[in-house]
C-alpha cells in the first residue's frame, strides 16, 4: 500500500514573545496536524501494512528544511511543488489532486487543518475533485478487507463516531491520533542526502491562481483590566449596566 502525505510549512505556532510582538525571525516548522499525519502513516508502515510513504508539500525553497524533517522522520521520498504564490484551499487542492494522479497512491493521510489560516478545506476539497470518499478528524484508523477499506474513528461535538470508508480515500487527522516522533540530529544530517523531486505545476498540467486574497492580518484588541466586585449584587448590576449581557 502506497500513502501519500501532503504537507505544509507553517510559522512555529509555539514560537512567541512575552510581550506578544512579532518574532523577528521566525521559524518555520512542518503543520502539527500533518506531522501527525506523517506520524501515523510511519506507523502503518511498521505494521507491515504500507511499503511506500511519499511527502508532498507545496512552496519555495525554503520550505526544504520542512522536506528534510520529513525524510528524517522516516518518509521515503518527497516531492515540492515549486510555488511561491500565496494559495487559497481550493488551489492547494487542484495541485494536490495532479499529484495524486500522477503518484495513484492508496490512501491520502493529511491534517485536517494548518494552524495559520484554519480553513479546514483542503481534505474536503481534494476529495471532492478526485471523487473519493474521505474521513475527516480521524483519531484512529483501522485498515480492512485486506487494506481495501478503512475504518475510521472520528472526535464530532456528540462523541466519537466510527465510519468505514472504501480506498482510495482521503483521511484527515485530529490531535488524538497520535504523539510524533523526536526526530534526531543525525536524522537530519542523512536526510540531507537524499533527493528532492521538485516538480512545477506546468509539469503536472494544471494550471491554478487564487481566488481568495488575504487583505490583511491584525491581532484582536486588548482586553482591559478586570474590576473587582463587593457583592453578588455589585456584579449583577454591573452585568446589567455596564455589560449589559444580562
Amino acid at each position: 500500500m502506497k500513502i501519500l502525505v501532503p504537507f505544509k510549512s507553517v510559522l512555529d505556532p509555539n514560537e512567541a514573545t512575552a510581550a506578544g510582538a512579532a518574532v523577528s525571525t521566525p521559524k518555520s516548522v512542518i503543520n502539527p496536524f500533518d506531522e501527525i499525519a506523517i506520524e501515523e502513516a510511519l506507523r502503518i508502515r511498521e505494521r507491515g501494512e504500507a511499503t511506500e510513504i511519499v511527502g508532498v508539500t507545496i512552496g519555495p525553497p525554503a520550505v526544504d528544511e520542512q522536506i528534510r524533517v520529513a525524510l528524517a522522520m522516516g518518509v521515503d521520498r518527497a516531492i515540492r511543488i515549486d510555488e511561491f504564490r500565496a494559495l487559497d484551499p481550493y488551489a492547494v487542492a487542484r495541485i494536490l489532486r495532479a499529484v495524486v494522479e500522477k503518484e495513484a497512491p492508496h490512501v491520502v493521510i493529511m491534517g485536517k487543518q494548518a494552524v495559520d489560516d484554519d480553513s479546514n478545506q483542503v481534505g474536503q476539497m481534494l476529495a471532492g475533485l478526485l471523487g473519493w470518499p474521505q474521513a475527516t478528524f480521524v483519531s484512529k484508523i483501522e485498515f480492512l478487507g485486506n487494506k481495501t477499506r478503512a475504518r475510521c474513528t472520528r472526535e464530532t461535538d456528540a462523541g466519537l463516531e466510527i465510519v468505514e470508508v472504501d480506498l482510495p480515500a482521503i483521511l484527515t487527522t485530529d490531535l488524538r491520533l497520535n504523539e510524533p516522533r523526536y526526530v534526531s540530529l543525525p536524522g537530519l544530517m542523512r536526510a540531507r542526502r537524499k533527493p528532492i523531486e521538485v516538480l512545477t505545476c506546468d509539469q503536472l498540467g494544471t494550471s491554478v491562481r487564487p481566488l481568495t486574497t488575504v487583505l490583511s492580518v491584525a491581532r484582536p484588541p486588548r482586553r482591559s483590566a478586570g474590576t473587582r466586585v463587593e457583592s453578588v449584587e455589585e456584579l449583577i448590576t454591573k452585568l446589567k449596566q455596564e455589560a449589559k449581557v444580562i
